[in-house]
């Protein structure tokens, strides 16, 4: 009972902290911990949870054409964990010169999968009912 109450107070406090923090606009760079709410969403499985994250690129893979196009990759974020980055480039610019071992930050929408999740709605929503997200790299942001 005391395990329950404890990971209830535990998803309250997460839901609370990001309900106050304004992430719809690309900031300053996130600090050390910037993973954390993403760690938490991977260790508990969690999906819709809207986040931010950053790490290294180890895989670049092909766009994925089917439907609305995605430009895909996989980022080592740190954990032991990695998570793939599916961004919208009919909605969103093309992350331009995009490489393994470069830096990604991220602020979108994390999906809990076996494989370590995916990441997603990192470009505005044109209809502005979903937070916009975006990915920033080299110093340029796409949105």
């Amino acid at each position: 009972m005391k395990r329950l109450v404890a990971f209830l107070v535990a998803g309250l406090l997460a839901y609370a902290t990001l309900q106050f923090q304004d992430f719809s606009s690309p900031g300053p760079s996130p600090t050390g911990d910037a993973n954390t709410a993403l760690e938490e969403a991977q260790t508990r499985q969690l999906s819709d949870v809207q986040l931010t994250g950053q790490g290294i690129v180890v895989k670049v893979l092909p766009d994925d054409l089917d439907g609305s196009r995605h430009q895909r990759y996989i980022l080592d974020v740190g954990s032991g964990e990695t998570v793939l980055v599916s961004h919208n480039i009919d909605l969103a610019p093309r992350v331009q010169n995009l490489r393994k071992g470069d830096s990604v930050i991220f602020f979108g929408e994390y999906e809990w999968n076996s494989k370590g999740g995916v990441v997603h709605w990192t470009h505005h929503d044109p209809s502005g009912r979903h937070p916009g997200g975006w990915v920033r790299h080299q110093g340029k942001t796409y949105q």
